[in-house]
Order: C-alpha cells, then sequence, then structure tokens
C-alpha cells in the first residue's frame, strides 16, 4: 500500500470506525505541497467533556465553556490548544502547549520542556498528553511528537514518548490520538504516530474529520494553515454546538 492508501484506511478504521478516539492531533503537508496544516480536534463522553467549544483570538487557540453555569471541573477541559512561539508552531490536548511556548522560548527542546509534566490525573483512565509541534527555525521544518502516558505496571509514573519523524510527503500528515477506542476504563493510545490524510485546504481536512468523528461524541475541531516558510497561518474552526 502506499502512504496515501494507508492514511486513507487509517482514518477510516481509528478515526471514522471508532466511537471514541478522544482527543487528536495531526501534522502533515497539504496534498499540493504549497502548505502544513495542524489538525486538532476534541470529543466528549460526560456532559462536562462536552459542554465546550473553541475560540481563535489573538492568534490562540483555546477551549472555552459553552455554558458557564454548567462547569464542573475546568482543570482538564480548558486550555491553550494552539500558540505559536516564533516560527515554532504548537498543539496539543492540555495546558501543556503553555509549557511547550514557555520552556521553547528559553531555547529549551520538546523533551526539556515537558519534563516536568505527567498523564493527566483522571484515574482510572489517566488521559495521555499528547503534543505536536512543527518547528521552521532552522529552514527546513521539523516536526515533533510527544505522548506522556501512565507506565503500564504502575500509573502513578509517566512513561514519556517522542518521536522526530521526517516531513511526509504531500497529503500525508502524523498523528496521534489519546484512546484506541471506548471503554471503561478507556484504552490508551500505542504506538508510533498514525499516518493521516492532509486535503489540499483547511476547509476540505475539516470537512473529511469532522464527518469521520462519531456524531455523537464529536464536539471541535480546527485546522491551520500555514504556509510553507512558517511565515504566516490561518485557522478554521468548527463547534458542534453554536
Amino acid at each position: 500500500m502506499t502512504p496515501l492508501e494507508i492514511a486513507s484506511e487509517t482514518i477510516e478504521n481509528h478515526i471514522a470506525g471508532n466511537p471514541y478516539p478522544g482527543r487528536g492531533l495531526v501534522v502533515g503537508k497539504s496534498q499540493d505541497d504549497s502548505h502544513w496544516q495542524q489538525v486538532y480536534f476534541i470529543m466528549g463522553r460526560s456532559p462536562n467533556s462536552r459542554n465546550r467549544q473553541f475560540a481563535f483570538e489573538a492568534g490562540v487557540l483555546e477551549t472555552r465553556p459553552f455554558d458557564e453555569s454548567k462547569v464542573e471541573d475546568p482543570s482538564l477541559i480548558i486550555y491553550e490548544a494552539m500558540l505559536e512561539c516564533g516560527n515554532a508552531f504548537l498543539v496539543s490536548n492540555g495546558d501543556q502547549t503553555r509549557t511547550l511556548h514557555d520552556g521553547w522560548a528559553k531555547g529549551e527542546s520538546m523533551e526539556k520542556a515537558l519534563s516536568g509534566r505527567e498523564r493527566e490525573p483522571d484515574a482510572p483512565n489517566y488521559t495521555p498528553r499528547i503534543t505536536g509541534m512543527l518547528d521552521f527555525s532552522k529552514g527546513t521544518p521539523e516536526i515533533g511528537l510527544s505522548i506522556l502516558k501512565a507506565n503500564k505496571t504502575d500509573p502513578e509514573f509517566t512513561d514519556r514518548h517522542y518521536f522526530f519523524p521526517s516531513p511526509p510527503s504531500p497529503g500525508i500528515g502524523y498523528g496521534l490520538t489519546t484512546y484506541l477506542g471506548d471503554g471503561n476504563p478507556l484504552p490508551t493510545f500505542v504506538g508510533d504516530p498514525l499516518l493521516l490524510p492532509i486535503e489540499g485546504t483547511p476547509e476540505a481536512t475539516l470537512d473529511r474529520y469532522w464527518n469521520a468523528l462519531d456524531e455523537d461524541n464529536r464536539i471541535s475541531i480546527a485546522v491551520k494553515e500555514i504556509t510553507a516558510d512558517g511565515s504566516a497561518s490561518r485557522i478554521v474552526i468548527r463547534n458542534k454546538y453554536v
């Protein structure tokens, strides 16, 4: 199978054929090889998780309550999901986006910046923290991906996995999700980053992923388009609740 065929099969099996991959991110190149894209989506099963929406302001993508009167615990559901730091474009499923941003601004590596963070404290799921970065500071774009997840033998400890893949071919992205699927407790994502498709425009990519996500559990999705040299970006957003 070609990488494009693998990516198409993966979105069908892991996203469209899966009621709950959880939160997910993808970093990749547009089909026409003219831009980069970052995808981030959130899903929810509980009322607290579903009471969210994306908002974009002053270059920051963040989650916000849809109905503030119904917020139960904001600690793990309200955060900055996409930030930019110089020539680096950051995306994550939690407030570690800010941790990476501040560490990167001080000259720290991705590993160093995230070294003090742990998997989320939401026992028994212990949701992984997934993070993606697209860095243009050395001229040639570089991708970094991270997943911090509970140790298999003792969830009090965090295992740290980092991936620095070569740039993908056009129409391909590298992706991580928090879970393999639905369950109780939720089964943590395992393995290498997934090959997933990237369309020609952020609007087309957004439509493809939104339509693939489970209709009951999908909440919000954002796709950021980044110029080939990292000099500019724009973002498109869709929220279930408007």
